[in-house]
């Protein structure tokens, strides 16, 4: 059977006969047979005074229309519960259905019939009289019943479902208008609820359900509320439609525009996207680079020119061929070759540091006697502030190459070094090549900043993506993700920087020549003010030399006394407040002399810093060490109390568990060398020892102690007083012997600011002390040891203490 008849069905006034008030009367006065046959319906219900075609395909079906036509042209119409059911038993069907006037029977070319039935009043099957060749069934009538309490009620009733269904057919485009002029016409309450529920959009369920609801006002009530239903739907549906159309025809407009200012733009030779691409065909003609990157930009650009400039991805492509024109790839700058004016560079911009120079001058040497070599890769290491990332510039100017400095400080991310893939949106080259196109030559100076300040996370390690770049036998085919063209890089100087190697990764280290890059004396300090610092914050603050001057003895103050550091960032900072409060006074008109005097310091910089200076020996157990931070070097005392007890050792001053392991074999090997000291082996039994280092907040660690602590438990238990101005460094084994450590230059310009005069190291440092400058060493005098009985009888003096404790 053919679905229900909607409005868009309606095609012929003779399917919608208008039934007035007195013909509904008369179809419901009609007496209906007491036995009918009956027409399973699939898919539609048929109500009282509705005119529909259904379309008759099955054989009995076909046999019962072709009787009934003969004779009565009556017949019950009952919809199926299941309209997949092909041979529907009387189980099959609903119980309530219609009784039917055959109209119009039309024999189809197909084969099929097409029967115009009308409904004509309800009915309720009681029995089923025969099952073949078609249903009959016992049937009553199913009265309606009415409960409207007034008139105007039901005719507020009736033309409010008359605009609603209105409503309808104007939202929906397929309904033709004869439908709103068959509803306006309806007359009949009862007939226009009918009507309505024959024609609406809803399922079969919904539709006979109405048909057995007697009560007309409460089916009425049901119809709007599903005609509501309806309406609402067809105008979101509706809203959809005319966005989508609206976007659609922007679109195509949009589309039409751009193609006409094309087709002008061609007319009139002056094409921008064509210009655009004929620009880069230009500069490409002039590039120096291989032939494989010349297939690779070749490949691109015609890819580029086949897209769309509309399209979202020609952006994105037009970017990376500007990226392939923008490398500088087989253009590298000349490097200057003098070397004498490479030293004059190197000597002007920075006092001291010799051996970064001379590796430099070095590099430029066989660079002139070959005319080619890969450049070294060199990490500058040392603590902050000695000129480390500077010493890059100058380097730079002193080769005659262009300088790009990228920090690596809190750097996580592999795509950074790397870059990412263009398939991601927003994509972009890593920072090694966005640095090189920046500078514009394959060859510049490429400064690492703060190298061993690399993070980590689940991002990737960029430590290990820098392996690639830092590998001389690797660099000159170096991959970025987002270029996907090998890139050489062997001929960039890369020198990077750190201010510990510990936290760098041992396969990145071992890539790098390390060039360690120390401290300055107190000399130096001086010097690099007066070359440097005054004449820079003069420069920035428009005071002239005429107007101030800043002696070397009271540079020589603020270094001692207002500064803590290897390098030179606090001096320049103090300096800097020195220049500005000149400026002040010039500016307020105060009265000033032009010499910058040390009575002026308090009052400019404040109360001067209490260094640790050396403290003396009148106390036993008191020795002084060497240590290294990663600020410089600093000395640390050692400190020793006895008290009777039971032998135990206590170790104070935040000290790490390498330093704890020093003070336990110090003691160890007292115990077992008593008798070398004079002591007697059960002292170690009744005293308890107590060592401590001061300034608890500062965690300490390290085997470099090993010898102080050991001098400062020797002279505890013996109560012999210390040597004057010594101090010590230096790590021990449990056999006695002292091994060498590192950080000798820090420790000793460290132990030359304490006011120390002696010191005593491992034999294996020696070494050390001879690789530095004499200028360092002035004043100072120091003990070579091998064994740990050797520093005892260096540190400790025959002399005791002033009332010594009697530990024997």
């Amino acid at each position: 059977m053919n679905d229900s008849m909607e409005f868009s069905e309606i095609q012929d006034h003779d399917y919608i006969p208008l039934i007035s008030p007195e013909d509904e009367d008369a179809m419901h006065r009609e007496k209906a047979p007491e036995i009918l046959p009956i027409l399973p319906l699939r898919n539609t219900v048929l109500f009282p005074g509705v005119v529909i075609p259904i379309t008759v395909g099955r054989d009995k079906s076909i046999r019962l229309i072709n009787e009934a036509h003969k004779s009565d042209k009556i017949i019950g119409v009952v919809s199926q519960n299941d309209a997949d059911i092909e041979e529907p038993a009387p189980t099959d069907l609903n119980k309530v259905g219609t009784v039917a006037t055959i109209m119009k029977m039309l024999k189809m070319p197909d084969g099929s019939t097409t029967v115009i039935i009308q409904g004509k009043k309800r009915f309720e099957w009681t029995e089923i009289m025969q099952e073949t060749p078609f249903i009959k069934a016992r049937i009553q009538e199913f009265d309606e019943k009415l409960s409207f309490a007034t008139t105007e009620e039901t005719k507020a009733l009736q033309e409010t479902m008359k605009e609603l269904a209105l409503k309808i057919i104007h939202q929906s485009p397929n309904i033709p208008s004869e439908a709103g002029f068959a509803i306006k016409n309806i007359e009949s309450l009862s007939f226009l609820v009918n009507f309505v529920s024959s024609n609406m959009n809803s399922p079969v369920e919904d539709k006979q359900m109405l048909l057995e609801i007697t009560d007309l006002k409460e089916r009425a009530e049901k119809v709007l509320e599903f005609m509501h239903r309806e309406l609402k739907m067809l105008e979101l549906k509706n809203d959809i439609q005319s966005k989508v159309k609206v976007d659609i025809d922007r679109q195509q407009r949009e589309y039409f525009l751009h193609q006409q200012m094309k087709q002008i733009q061609e007319e009139l030779g002056n094409n921008p996207i064509q210009e655009e691409i004929a620009a880069k065909k230009a500069k490409a003609e002039l590039k120096k680079w291989s032939e494989d990157v010349r297939k690779v930009f070749d490949r691109e650009l015609r890819k580029l020119e086949r897209m769309n400039p509309q399209g979202a991805e020609y952006s994105v492509q037009s970017n990376y061929v500007d990226l392939m024109l923008d490398l500088p790839w087989d253009h590298c700058s000349g490097d200057n070759f003098n070397l004498k004016h490479a030293q004059e560079i190197l000597d002007r911009d920075h006092y001291g540091l010799e051996k970064v120079k001379e590796r430099i001058i070095e590099h430029l040497a066989v660079l002139k006697i070959k005319g080619d070599m890969k450049s070294p890769i060199i990490c500058l290491y040392g603590p902050p502030g000695v000129g480390k990332t500077s010493l890059g510039k100058s380097i730079a100017e002193a080769l005659g190459r262009k300088y790009v400095r990228m920090s690596l400080g809190g750097l996580r991310d592999e795509a950074e070094i790397r870059g990412h893939r263009r398939t991601y949106i927003g994509a972009m080259p890593g920072r090694i090549i966005h640095n090189i196109k920046k500078a514009g030559t394959s060859n510049p100076l490429f400064v690492l900043d703060e190298i061993d300040k690399l993070g980590k996370d689940h991002h990737g390690d960029p430590s290990s993506a820098l392996l690639e770049v830092l590998d001389p036998a690797q660099n000159n085919s170096f991959s970025d993700n987002y270029l996907d063209v090998d890139y050489d890089l062997s001929r960039v100087m890369f020198i990077a920087t750190c201010n510990s190697l510990s936290s760098i990764q041992p396969a990145l280290r071992d890539r790098m020549e390390i060039i360690e890059v120390t401290g300055y004396t107190v000399e130096e300090k001086v010097e690099i003010a007066k070359r440097h610092l005054v004449p820079k914050h003069l420069e920035e603050t428009g005071i002239t030399s005429e107007q101030i001057a800043i002696s070397d003895e009271v540079v020589e103050r603020v270094v001692e006394e207002y500064t803590n550091e290897s390098g030179v960032r606090g001096l320049e900072k103090r300096i800097g407040k020195l220049v500005r409060n000149r400026a002040k006074q010039m500016a307020m008109e105060e009265k000033f002399t032009k010499d910058i005097s040390l009575d002026e310091l308090p009052k400019v910089l404040g109360p001067s810093h209490e260094k640790d200076k050396y403290q003396g020996n009148d106390v036993a157990g008191v020795v002084t060490g060497l240590a290294w931070t990663p600020t410089g070097g600093d000395i640390l005392f050692i400190e020793t109390s006895l008290t009777k007890g039971k032998g135990k050792l206590t170790l104070t001053g935040n000290l790490g568990d390498v330093m704890k392991e020093s003070a336990v074999l110090a003691l160890e090997y007292l115990k077992a060398h008593s008798d070398q000291l004079g002591l007697d082996q059960e002292v170690f039994d009744k005293w308890n020892v107590h060592i401590h280092v001061p300034q608890g907040a500062i965690p300490k660690d390290g085997p470099s102690a090993g010898i102080t602590l050991l001098t400062a438990l020797a002279s505890a238990f013996t109560q012999k007083k210390v040597k004057k101005f010594v101090a010590m460094t230096g790590e021990i084994t449990l056999r006695g012997r002292v091994l060498p450590v590192g950080g000798i230059k820090e420790k000793i310009l460290a132990a030359k600011r304490a006011g120390i005069k002696e010191i005593i190291l491992s034999t294996r440092n020696k070494k050390d002390i001879e690789e530095i400058n004499e200028r360092y060493l002035k004043n100072l005098k120091f003990h070579y040891v091998d064994e740990m009985m050797e520093v005892i009888d260096h540190a400790l003096l025959k002399e005791k203490v002033i009332n010594p404790l009697k530990v024997a």
